[in-house]
């Protein structure tokens, strides 16, 4: 007993009385691509930064600021720890 594959065919009328879309035929033309997939373009959207995105890039560089002072603070601390040990040794130990 060999079992075959059966290819049943369907056309849908209606789902919910809504109609379904046409399939659409396919022409032999590449679909057109947007013009931000155009690499003959990128270079002037490269160098320029969208306007619309500024309150994002303000809100990175105020955080990058902060991250930048305050690993600057605990470095400074750090070395005026250092230096205060370095100096209570050198102190004791003459």
């Amino acid at each position: 007993m060999t079992k075959e594959v059966t290819d049943i065919e369907v056309e849908v009328v209606e789902i919910d009385g809504i109609a379904p879309a046409a399939p659409r035929e396919r022409s032999g033309d590449p679909p057109r691509r947007g013009d931000w997939q155009d690499w003959r373009q990128w270079q002037g959207k490269v160098r320029r930064l969208d306007g619309r995105w500024w309150p994002l890039w303000v809100a990175l560089g105020i955080l990058a600021l902060f991250l930048a002072l305050t690993l600057g603070l605990v470095l400074g601390v750090i070395f005026l720890v250092f230096r205060i040990l370095m100096s209570l040794l050198r102190s004791i130990l003459r």
